[in-house]
């Protein structure tokens, strides 16, 4: 049997049990498994690792229960900012956006920086232009903006504060979905988007766009999505260094990840976690805060999501 495989997170941090309502908890748990599903049927049909990774997001972007696309945290302003990735581990060609507004699928154009343009990273009204010109779809402020986000916005604002994706030191959540995928084919594949900080200013942008920081793969070793205070991750160049250390010094996925999130991250103050695949189908969902909204699935037909941590 040809294996295949993909990993999905919806964010990490202080996820406590008492202050997650089961509402909320089952409308997580069925977005990750409706972007696990629709990435494992594009894999079971010999697609391509990269366009189930893009598929799976695009579901975790239309999904107001995620900090990307519809259901982003506000900025300063008041408006959604949205960044996002995308890397082709067999080629290692990849595409980036970064603080775009009103696009519906940061993704999707990110995968068009990567296939219809010489460039990596676009941003700001630059990316938009380039959207536009591609038709890609818009949506008016009010798609994006939901009564939480408002809340956590107002809250932020009155505290003078930037915030993660919860509005309390006590449920700190950063709210960044990924995927990550191995195909039939033998190819790696990575993505990440996210809609940043609550009440962000200075057009602030974090690891998610950043290919090496928050999004990374190569065929030879692994791919990579990460999730947490993007500052930290930018400062570790978190994805590249799980990568390294499986090229370099040989260690295992599951070493290499566990080396990063918990050894070297947690020192510089990081708080978050990853998920990762290998060419063997090996899969690691590494964090080191209280919770990871998380998922995999593969070729043996197994779906499972999971939130917090497992004793």
């Amino acid at each position: 049997m040809q294996k295949y495989v993909i990993a999905v997170h919806g964010g990490a941090g202080t996820i406590r049990k008492g202050q997650l309502s089961a509402k909320r908890e089952l409308g997580y748990r069925a977005g990750l498994e409706t972007a696990l599903k629709t990435g494992i049927a594009l894999l079971a049909s010999g697609g391509s690792a990269l366009d189930a990774v893009q598929a799976a997001v695009v579901v975790l972007e239309n999904d107001p229960h995620f900090n990307a696309g519809r259901g982003a945290v506000l900025t300063h302003e008041g408006l959604v900012e949205l960044d996002a990735s995308i890397m082709d581990g067999s080629s290692l060609r990849a595409g980036a956006v970064a603080a775009v507004r009103n696009l519906r699928n940061p993704v999707i154009l990110a995968r068009a920086v990567m296939d219809q343009s010489p460039h990596v990273l676009l941003s700001g009204r630059g990316a938009e232009d380039f959207a536009r010109k591609l038709d890609l779809p818009f949506e008016p402020d009010e798609y994006f903006i939901t009564e939480l986000r408002r809340l956590q916005w107002e809250h932020a604002r009155a505290e003078g504060r930037t915030e993660l994706d919860h509005n309390s030191e006590e449920e700190k959540k950063f709210g960044t979905v990924g995927a990550v995928a191995f195909d039939v084919h033998g190819n790696l594949a990575a993505a990440t988007s996210t809609g940043g900080m609550t009440n962000k200013m200075f057009g602030r942008i974090g690891d998610s766009p950043l290919i090496g920081a928050g999004t990374y793969a190569n065929n030879a070793t692994c791919a990579v999505s990460c999730t947490g205070h993007g500052e930290f991750f930018i400062r570790g160049v978190v994805a590249y260094d799980v990568s390294c250390l499986m090229e370099y010094k040989g260690l295992s996925l599951q070493q290499a990840c566990e080396e990063v999130v918990m050894n070297k991250l947690l020192p510089l103050g990081g708080e978050g976690g990853l998920i990762a695949v290998d060419t063997r189908g090996n899969c690691s969902l590494s964090f080191n805060s209280e919770g990871m909204y998380r998922g995999r699935a593969d070729h043996t037909g197994i779906i499972e999501t999971a939130i917090y941590k497992v004793s």
